[in-house]
């Protein structure tokens, strides 16, 4: 694929390994430099073209033409599997144009503002319980499975109305729907079957008992739309909050964490002033090296992207962690400023397909912060964070532990 300024490159395979948990592969400020248009291979085998530059990427999200339904037959596949549709937005996978545009509207009037700043008590009270029965256990503690991942679970199954005592089963069924080359596609297709079983049995009875969730609200609002938006659809839209509602989350929670923790000076400026939590949880979404494997995009026209032509019929992944370290949009981007503002990274994508979710993500994660600096500002990495560990063969990116003392 020839680039600006005349420059080649050879295929690479992607996602590029990191040489640390916490640190960016160096291919990202190569290919920004002298190869924003780069070809690379996926885990399919299939080929894509791969965006890592500010400009590019949030000029290609935002474009409405384009969305990651990669259903042509000639759109590459992204995993070894076939996953079976749930991408890691949740994004409403099943539907498409007009039928999209409607489900868009749809969860824009059930996931409202409202509805987010009534789950912040119950999202604080969650997370001072946990902390409290971190604390009662003792240190060292894991932050990942005593913090990060039962807190989202917790928020999305008050979301959704479903028990979070079945949050073990939900934790196994969203990795293998993200699964980039970890699980085969017989334990994606049980995983699936199971998955498909227990949301429709979920929507049934809320659709006879109806209750003060989003899953009732969905059912009325689809009741509403004189069948333009099918029980289908509230089923997919259930599986994909469920998914990106907790995986996402769950996995920020940790290496915010864990990148404050990294150089202890930023956690002990957080102690120090509390009132840094907000734009310091906006950092560390820029910051973050490890978001995965980023957002595709099938080009259905030919589209010039930062003075290339992209051809009708490419697959474009798009690097929103390689984009939010750009040096043109950021300054000083390889760095951490806790005070940055304004902040308008794109780790929740751009334009008309943006996250629906990102408030809630937000209201997680300053949350979360925020309890834990109150009540345990001695808090420390128990283990160097060259020793911290990736979650390797999924679609979104985690650490696998986050031990930590106080």
């Amino acid at each position: 694929m020839g680039a600006p300024g005349g420059h080649v490159t050879d295929i690479q395979d992607y996602p590029f390994p990191a040489p640390a948990a916490l640190e960016p592969p160096a291919e990202w400020a190569e290919l920004r430099e002298r190869c924003p248009v780069a070809r690379v291979r996926l885990a399919s085998g299939d080929e894509a073209l791969l965006l890592t530059r500010y400009d590019d990427v949030k000029e290609l999200l935002s474009d409405p033409r384009f969305t990651h339904h990669l259903v042509a037959e000639d759109a590459a596949s992204l995993t070894a599997n076939e996953s079976g549709g749930v991408f890691a937005s949740g994004d409403g996978a099943s539907v498409r144009g007009e039928a999209h545009r409607e489900w868009r509207k749809l969860i824009g009037k059930a996931f409202t503002a409202r509805r987010v700043s009534a789950l912040q008590p119950g999202i604080e009270a969650t997370a001072r319980r946990l902390v409290d029965e971190m604390v009662e256990r003792g240190a060292p503690a894991d932050l990942v499975s005593a913090l990060g991942f039962p807190l989202p679970v917790w928020v999305i199954c008050e979301l959704l109305g479903v028990p979070d005592s079945d949050r073990d089963r939900f934790a196994y069924w969203s990795d293998t729907l993200l699964s980039l080359t970890r699980y085969s596609q017989e334990e994606i297709d049980a995983a699936q079957a199971e998955f498909a079983a227990y949301m429709r049995e979920h929507v049934a009875a809320r659709r006879a008992t109806p209750g003060d969730d989003l899953i009732s609200e969905l059912i009325t609002l689809v009741g509403a739309l004189d069948g333009r938006v099918t029980e289908e659809v509230v089923l997919m839209t259930a599986k994909g909050l469920l998914v990106a509602g907790h995986e996402t989350t769950a996995n920020m929670i940790g290496k915010m964490v864990a990148m404050l923790l990294a150089d202890r000076s930023r956690w002990e400026r957080i102690v120090a002033d509390p009132a840094l939590v907000r734009t310091a949880v906006e950092e560390c979404l820029r910051h973050d090296a490890n978001f995965g494997f980023g957002i595709p995009r099938y080009i259905s026209e030919d589209v010039e992207i930062g003075g290339t032509t992209l051809a009708k019929g490419s697959t474009v992944v798009c690097s929103l962690s390689a984009a939010n370290r750009d040096e043109s949009a950021f300054e000083d981007a390889a760095g951490m400023d806790l005070t940055r503002s304004p902040n308008p990274h794109l780790i929740f994508g751009a334009g008309p397909y943006a996250c629906l979710g990102q408030s809630l993500a937000r209201t997680e994660l300053q949350t979360v912060l925020k309890v834990l600096v109150e009540r345990l500002p001695t808090l420390a990495l128990a283990v160097p964070a060259a020793d911290l560990r990736r979650r390797e063969g999924l679609l979104v990116g985690g650490l696998e532990r986050v031990p930590v003392t106080w």
